[in-house]
């Protein structure tokens, strides 16, 4: 991101605001990075003002992400995340198309190696409970094999949650280097995209202190906008 780009915000308010995450980005200072090429850093930079950070996006995830503007509203958020208060929908691009086309994922999860998550075995010690409901919008054929194009609601919040549930339908996100090795070979090679194909697209945040409850979208970005047109295209 050049350094004379600003963040854009999709919403703001006394207590919180929500930023258009680009992907590329980390919401958090990573080990080998600079503090402040973090969204968080890059932000404040921008407003002038302290941050704190309620939930986090992977790197390579855009979209819409929140940050409450002092410590009160951040108590508050992050209660109604654990409490499942705060609706939040992806778009998906994937390799194959799930059986059945609509539905819920309840897949308990467990820690991997190498910061991954796994699905974990039937009554493993460890394991998390996790919920992700899919529908299907969009098919596209490419040579002998179907790209589908889901609608995503995860109804917990896991790292990695809907990377790992889809791959575990056989429906691996296109160009996810960790769970979808096989989206990355040809002819899925020729895609116009060299990023984790996944977008925050809403979030739906309850009342929180004296803000009204707000619904908020974040625009399909230029990257995503354009494999579309490629695979209509075909």
């Amino acid at each position: 991101m050049d350094a004379d780009q600003r963040l854009p915000l999709l919403a703001d308010n006394a207590r919180w605001l929500v930023v258009n995450k680009p992907p590329g980005i980390a919401a958090i200072p990573a080990r080998d990075e600079e503090p402040g090429q973090s969204l968080r850093h890059l932000l404040q930079a921008q407003l002038g003002c302290p941050l704190w950070v309620v939930h986090r996006l992977d790197r390579d995830t855009s979209g819409v992400m929140i940050f409450a503007r002092d410590a009160d509203a951040h108590r508050a958020l992050n209660l109604a995340f654990q409490h499942g208060q705060v609706g939040k929908s992806y778009l998906a691009w994937t390799l194959g198309v799930p059986d059945p086309e609509e539905g819920r994922i309840e897949v308990p999860l467990h820690t991997a190696r190498k910061g991954k998550m796994r699905p974990a075995a039937r009554g493993e010690a460890g394991a998390i409970q996790a919920r992700t409901d899919y529908t299907l919008e969009q098919r596209w054929r490419i040579d002998h094999a179907w790209i589908a194009r889901l609608r995503c609601q995860p109804r917990t919040g896991r790292q990695h949650q809907i990377r790992v549930h889809l791959r575990s339908r056989d429906c691996p996100i296109l160009q996810d280097a960790l769970y979808g090795m096989a989206t990355l070979k040809p002819p899925f090679d020729q895609l116009p995209l060299r990023r984790l194909a996944l977008h925050a697209c809403a979030v739906e945040i309850p009342a929180v202190l004296e803000i009204p409850a707000q619904r908020v979208e974040a625009p399909l970005p230029a990257d995503l906008a354009e494999l579309e047109t490629w695979l209509d295209g075909r």
